[in-house]
Protein backbone atom coordinates (compact mmCIF):
# COMPACT_ATOMS: atom_id res chain seq x y z
CA UNK A 1 0.00 0.00 0.00
CA UNK A 2 1.44 3.38 -0.74
CA UNK A 3 2.04 5.93 1.83
CA UNK A 4 -0.59 8.09 -0.06
CA UNK A 5 -3.08 5.31 0.69
CA UNK A 6 -1.86 4.74 4.16
CA UNK A 7 -1.83 8.57 5.14
CA UNK A 8 -5.73 9.06 3.89
CA UNK A 9 -6.59 6.34 5.75
CA UNK A 10 -5.56 7.68 8.53
CA UNK A 11 -7.18 11.14 8.19
CA UNK A 12 -10.53 9.29 6.94
CA UNK A 13 -11.00 6.17 8.89
CA UNK A 14 -12.65 6.85 12.40
CA UNK A 15 -13.09 3.50 14.59
CA UNK A 16 -15.86 3.41 17.07
CA UNK A 17 -15.64 0.77 19.61
CA UNK A 18 -18.63 -0.25 21.14
CA UNK A 19 -17.15 -3.22 23.57
CA UNK A 20 -19.30 -2.65 26.50
CA UNK A 21 -21.25 0.35 25.35
CA UNK A 22 -24.55 -1.82 25.16
CA UNK A 23 -25.33 -0.22 21.68
CA UNK A 24 -28.77 -0.32 20.74
CA UNK A 25 -29.78 1.19 17.21
CA UNK A 26 -33.12 0.72 17.60
CA UNK A 27 -33.67 3.52 20.67
CA UNK A 28 -34.43 6.94 18.96
CA UNK A 29 -31.63 8.96 21.03
CA UNK A 30 -28.88 6.04 19.84
CA UNK A 31 -29.95 6.07 16.46
CA UNK A 32 -30.00 10.18 16.42
CA UNK A 33 -26.42 9.65 17.37
CA UNK A 34 -25.34 7.28 14.85
CA UNK A 35 -26.58 9.98 12.43
CA UNK A 36 -25.01 12.99 14.00
CA UNK A 37 -22.15 10.83 14.13
CA UNK A 38 -22.02 9.56 10.76
CA UNK A 39 -23.25 12.59 9.08
CA UNK A 40 -21.12 13.04 5.84
CA UNK A 41 -19.05 9.67 5.60
CA UNK A 42 -19.44 7.08 2.73
CA UNK A 43 -19.45 3.75 4.14
CA UNK A 44 -20.48 2.51 7.95
CA UNK A 45 -19.40 -1.08 9.39
CA UNK A 46 -21.15 -2.09 12.01
CA UNK A 47 -19.66 -5.38 13.20
CA UNK A 48 -21.70 -8.06 13.91
CA UNK A 49 -25.35 -7.46 13.91
CA UNK A 50 -26.11 -9.15 16.43
CA UNK A 51 -24.48 -6.47 19.13
CA UNK A 52 -26.60 -3.31 17.66
CA UNK A 53 -30.03 -4.25 18.63
CA UNK A 54 -31.92 -6.46 21.47
CA UNK A 55 -34.06 -7.52 18.84
CA UNK A 56 -35.25 -11.24 17.79
CA UNK A 57 -33.14 -12.58 15.42
CA UNK A 58 -35.60 -15.16 14.16
CA UNK A 59 -38.43 -12.73 14.01
CA UNK A 60 -39.37 -11.58 10.12
CA UNK A 61 -40.66 -8.37 11.69
CA UNK A 62 -38.14 -7.06 14.13
CA UNK A 63 -35.60 -8.19 11.28
CA UNK A 64 -37.31 -6.51 8.73
CA UNK A 65 -37.49 -3.28 11.34
CA UNK A 66 -34.17 -3.56 11.51
CA UNK A 67 -33.25 -3.30 7.99
CA UNK A 68 -35.48 -0.44 7.72
CA UNK A 69 -33.51 1.41 10.57
CA UNK A 70 -30.55 0.72 9.05
CA UNK A 71 -31.64 2.32 5.42
CA UNK A 72 -32.87 5.15 7.73
CA UNK A 73 -28.95 5.42 8.75
CA UNK A 74 -28.13 5.65 5.16
CA UNK A 75 -30.56 7.85 3.51
CA UNK A 76 -29.90 10.67 7.14
CA UNK A 77 -25.81 10.18 6.69
CA UNK A 78 -25.41 9.35 3.00
CA UNK A 79 -23.57 6.68 4.09
CA UNK A 80 -24.05 3.14 2.98
CA UNK A 81 -24.32 1.02 5.18
CA UNK A 82 -22.27 -2.68 5.88
CA UNK A 83 -23.12 -5.02 8.39
CA UNK A 84 -21.51 -8.13 9.63
CA UNK A 85 -23.86 -10.98 10.30
CA UNK A 86 -22.92 -14.71 11.16
CA UNK A 87 -24.09 -18.24 9.31
CA UNK A 88 -25.79 -20.83 10.64
CA UNK A 89 -23.73 -23.84 11.97
CA UNK A 90 -25.14 -26.15 9.83
CA UNK A 91 -24.51 -24.28 6.76
CA UNK A 92 -21.00 -24.18 8.11
CA UNK A 93 -20.52 -27.67 8.88
CA UNK A 94 -22.08 -28.47 5.38
CA UNK A 95 -19.53 -26.32 3.35
CA UNK A 96 -22.72 -24.29 2.67
CA UNK A 97 -21.53 -20.87 4.16
CA UNK A 98 -21.50 -18.51 1.23
CA UNK A 99 -25.19 -19.88 0.38
CA UNK A 100 -27.53 -16.50 0.81
CA UNK A 101 -29.63 -18.58 3.50
CA UNK A 102 -26.84 -19.46 5.38
CA UNK A 103 -27.25 -16.37 7.31
CA UNK A 104 -28.13 -16.86 11.00
CA UNK A 105 -31.91 -15.71 11.95
CA UNK A 106 -35.33 -14.82 10.04
CA UNK A 107 -34.86 -14.62 6.36
CA UNK A 108 -36.22 -11.08 6.47
CA UNK A 109 -32.80 -10.21 7.22
CA UNK A 110 -31.46 -10.91 3.84
CA UNK A 111 -34.77 -11.08 1.73
CA UNK A 112 -35.08 -6.96 2.52
CA UNK A 113 -30.96 -6.14 1.81
CA UNK A 114 -29.47 -4.92 -1.49
CA UNK A 115 -26.49 -6.91 -1.48
CA UNK A 116 -25.33 -10.24 0.87
CA UNK A 117 -21.54 -11.15 0.54
CA UNK A 118 -19.59 -13.95 2.33
CA UNK A 119 -16.39 -15.35 3.20
CA UNK A 120 -15.94 -18.84 3.56
CA UNK A 121 -13.18 -21.01 5.19
CA UNK A 122 -11.50 -23.45 2.90
CA UNK A 123 -13.71 -26.96 3.03
CA UNK A 124 -11.40 -30.05 3.41
CA UNK A 125 -12.65 -31.33 0.54
CA UNK A 126 -11.38 -27.48 -1.26
CA UNK A 127 -8.00 -28.58 0.28
CA UNK A 128 -7.47 -31.40 -1.49
CA UNK A 129 -8.54 -30.05 -4.71
CA UNK A 130 -6.57 -26.67 -4.75
CA UNK A 131 -3.20 -25.98 -4.28
CA UNK A 132 -0.58 -22.54 -4.32
CA UNK A 133 2.47 -23.85 -5.16
CA UNK A 134 4.88 -24.52 -7.72
CA UNK A 135 4.70 -28.26 -7.76
CA UNK A 136 0.42 -28.53 -7.55
CA UNK A 137 0.42 -30.45 -4.21
CA UNK A 138 -2.56 -29.77 -2.78
CA UNK A 139 -2.93 -27.43 0.08
CA UNK A 140 -4.20 -29.83 2.77
CA UNK A 141 -5.74 -30.05 6.20
CA UNK A 142 -2.35 -28.83 7.66
CA UNK A 143 -2.52 -25.47 5.38
CA UNK A 144 -6.47 -25.23 4.58
CA UNK A 145 -6.97 -22.39 7.95
CA UNK A 146 -4.62 -20.46 6.33
CA UNK A 147 -7.57 -19.66 3.38
CA UNK A 148 -10.83 -17.90 2.65
CA UNK A 149 -12.92 -17.09 -0.24
CA UNK A 150 -15.28 -14.47 -0.25
CA UNK A 151 -18.04 -13.59 -2.89
CA UNK A 152 -21.43 -12.28 -3.37
CA UNK A 153 -24.45 -14.49 -2.62
CA UNK A 154 -26.99 -11.49 -3.44
CA UNK A 155 -26.55 -8.22 -5.63
CA UNK A 156 -29.50 -6.26 -6.71
CA UNK A 157 -27.50 -3.27 -8.52
CA UNK A 158 -25.08 -5.11 -10.49
CA UNK A 159 -23.95 -8.18 -12.64
CA UNK A 160 -22.28 -10.95 -10.49
CA UNK A 161 -18.41 -11.12 -9.59
CA UNK A 162 -16.40 -13.86 -9.76
CA UNK A 163 -15.46 -15.13 -6.20
CA UNK A 164 -12.02 -14.80 -4.63
CA UNK A 165 -9.46 -16.40 -2.57
CA UNK A 166 -7.50 -15.29 -0.11
CA UNK A 167 -4.66 -16.49 2.19
CA UNK A 168 -3.79 -15.23 5.93
CA UNK A 169 -0.50 -13.44 6.59
CA UNK A 170 1.40 -12.20 9.78
CA UNK A 171 -1.01 -10.19 11.84
CA UNK A 172 -4.34 -11.95 10.08
CA UNK A 173 -4.28 -9.74 7.37
CA UNK A 174 -5.77 -11.54 4.15
CA UNK A 175 -4.28 -10.80 0.36
CA UNK A 176 -5.24 -12.03 -2.82
CA UNK A 177 -4.08 -15.54 -3.32
CA UNK A 178 -4.16 -17.36 -6.95
CA UNK A 179 -5.27 -20.97 -7.08
CA UNK A 180 -4.59 -23.88 -9.19
CA UNK A 181 -5.85 -27.21 -9.80
CA UNK A 182 -3.86 -29.74 -7.77
CA UNK A 183 -1.96 -32.22 -9.63
CA UNK A 184 -3.11 -30.13 -12.85
CA UNK A 185 -1.92 -27.44 -14.97
CA UNK A 186 -0.62 -24.68 -13.71
CA UNK A 187 -3.18 -22.02 -14.95
CA UNK A 188 -6.44 -23.53 -13.33
CA UNK A 189 -8.32 -20.95 -11.26
CA UNK A 190 -11.11 -21.35 -9.12
CA UNK A 191 -13.56 -19.76 -11.13
CA UNK A 192 -12.13 -21.43 -14.07
CA UNK A 193 -13.39 -25.35 -12.42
Amino acid sequence: MSEVAREAIAENLTIEPILGKRLNIMDEAQLAAIVDQCANTRLIVLDTLSRIHTLDENSNGDMARLVTTLEYLAAQTGAAVLFLHHVNKNSTREGQADQQQAARGASALIDNVRWCGYVARMTEEEAQHWSDRSDLRPIGEERRGYFVRSGTSKQNYDEPQPERWYCRHEGGVLLPVDLFKAGGKKGGRRDEA
